[in-house]
């Protein structure tokens, strides 16, 4: 497979990794189907909340986020949820996250990250000008502000690492952060400013214009479920929920949280979880902002979009088929009107999306090594938007045995093996 270009190959998943994989495919002279349960439906990338965040190179665990666990799931505004019924499954992708948070193991996941991160600009900027969205990426940075000074010490050794790896982090004070965004409130003791963050107008805008301009260059997007990727010969055969198939020369698995079972029956074995997003947007919060801003004690963020003013945060483990708790969206907003005083008593629309979380931060993205005509491409977690251009990238150059520009290895699905 590694010599030609394949005429067929089908892509599962509609969400922004599916369509940016579908988009890079398609450019490079591919026959592409889409399939998706819902392809124009809501999905993890249509709600979140827009940041392009380059610097976000640390693994979600660390030395000390073990013992913080307990507070959190304890304060009921906290960013960390867990449903009762659901904790007797997190065992294998708990003991990974711990093992993750290692020194030797952190070290590798960001370099890893620090690589697949620094192509991220070179990637979306011309997807954003193919589709017409090039004047949707705002490059104004971002803000991480603190409301004390532990949390601002408990961070430090982060800062450190990013810098280390080319990030610029400017620390300042709560006033210098002030007259950079009139709106912050006195609670805002420090900040540290991020020039390399963007964030988008409306990621729903782009994962429309994304589909919009694949129908148009000729991809077939098929309503189904995929339940089952069969090899037959060289081809692969995608099974789906109805009864109907696909059979395509390759197919890439990209349906984010709802992945790991199509890995499964293939014969490999992902390690991966529904970490549950929250959000709230307030269509008119009665001020601006002009970049994303990083609530980074709390674990929350407030973004401008072109529809309001975006609230999201916080993680959730409770599966794939419970129902949503919009408790948690209205904990969100109570902890903004802290920092944001003149957001009063406004409300805005809730919203839940199932972040395809591994228990490294790693995305995976490589070859079945069982079944060689799959490819995968899921797993970003909070990264999703960030990563997904360069992502497609990536399969396309895997797919077509062109040389890839980075290491690949920490990304295989192997290292769940």
């Amino acid at each position: 497979m590694s010599g030609g270009r394949l005429p067929r190959i089908v892509v599962i998943g509609a969400g922004i990794v599916g369509l940016c994989c579908a988009h890079h495919l398609r450019d490079g002279g591919f026959e592409v189907v889409v399939i998706d349960r819902d392809p124009a439906g809501d999905k993890a990338s249509i709600g979140n909340a827009g940041g392009i965040a380059v610097t976000e190179i640390l693994p979600a665990s660390s030395p000390g986020v073990l013992w913080q666990v307990p507070r959190w799931l304890a304060d009921p505004l906290g960013p960390l949820a867990l449903r009762p019924l659901h904790a007797w499954r997190l065992g294998p992708w708990l003991w990974r996250f711990v093992r993750s948070g290692l020194r030797q193991e952190s070290d590798r996941i960001v370099t890893a990250l620090a690589a697949l991160n620094a192509r991220v600009y070179d990637d979306l900027k011309p997807l954003l000008q193919r589709v017409g969205l090039a004047g949707d990426l705002h490059e104004v940075g971002a803000l991480a502000v603190y409301e004390s000074d532990a949390g601002l010490a408990r961070d430090r050794s982060g800062w450190e690492r990013r810098r280390s790896h080319g990030i610029v982090c400017r620390t300042m004070s709560g006033d210098e952060a002030r007259a950079l965004e009139p709106a912050l409130g006195p609670a805002v003791r420090y900040a540290v400013l991020l020039p390399a963050w963007s964030h988008l107008s409306d990621p729903r805008a782009l994962l429309d214009a994304l589909r919009t301009s694949l129908i148009e260059s000729g991809v077939e997007i098929v309503t189904g479920e995929a339940v089952d990727i069969v090899a037959e010969g060289t081809r692969s055969t995608v099974r789906l929920s109805g009864g109907g198939t696909t059979t395509a020369d390759a197919a890439v698995i990209a349906a984010g949280a709802w992945s790991a079972a199509l890995a499964r029956r293939i014969g490999d074995r992902a390690v991966l979880e529904s970490e549950r997003g929250y959000n709230v947007t307030i269509p008119e919060p009665g001020f601006a902002l002009r970049r994303e801003v990083i609530f980074a004690e709390h674990h929350f963020v407030a973004t401008p979009l072109s529809v309001g003013l975006r609230i999201g945060g916080a993680a959730e483990f409770a599966g794939l088929a419970a129902p949503p708790n919009f408790a948690r969206s209205r904990a969100l907003l109570t902890l903004a009107r802290r920092y944001l005083p003149l957001l009063g008593d406004r409300t805005g629309c809730p919203w839940m999306g199932h972040r395809p979380a591994t228990p490294d931060s790693l995305p995976v993205i490589g070859r079945s090594p069982k079944q060689p005509g799959v490819f995968y491409a899921f797993g970003h977690g909070h990264l999703g938007l960030t990563q997904a251009a360069s992502t497609g990238r990536l399969i396309l150059d895997l797919i077509t045995g062109a040389p890839v520009p980075i290491d690949m290895q920490p990304f295989a699905i192997e290292r769940f093996a």
